[in-house]
């Protein structure tokens, strides 16, 4: 079992940096590969990134967003970067056993935070 919190989100200006952390507990944290999705309103939860043992991009946020994780901490961060008006979402943080292939959709995900919401004004 994993329990997932968001943290970091907020309201930003257009080229702006947001960086979000994902307190994780529970200590097999290191055996889940983790990934970040968000969900504009009106619209389906899509895939931001991944990181299992290597990471993936989805192609909007490529160049722009960096996942990464601390072990030590059990925490996952997602740095953001040049952030634009579409990027406005609640963005979660999920996680998934490392012994499963890796996936995108966010229903092989079991575990996810609350969210954070992060809103990017023109």
């Amino acid at each position: 079992q994993v329990q997932l919190v968001e943290s970091g989100g907020g309201l930003v200006q257009a080229g702006d940096s947001l960086r979000l952390s994902c307190a994780a507990s529970g200590r097999t944290f290191s055996t889940y590969a983790v990934g970040w999705f968000r969900q504009a309103p009106g619209k389906e939860r899509e895939f931001v990134a991944r990181l299992r043992l290597i990471t993936t991009y989805a192609d909007s946020v490529k160049g722009r967003f960096t996942i990464s994780r601390d072990n030590a901490e059990n925490t996952v961060y997602l740095q953001m970067n040049s952030l634009k008006p579409e990027d406005t979402a609640v963005y979660y943080c999920a996680a998934r056993p490392l012994t499963l292939p890796a996936i995108t959709t966010p229903s092989g995900y079991a575990y996810w935070g609350q969210g954070t919401q992060v809103t990017v004004s023109s």
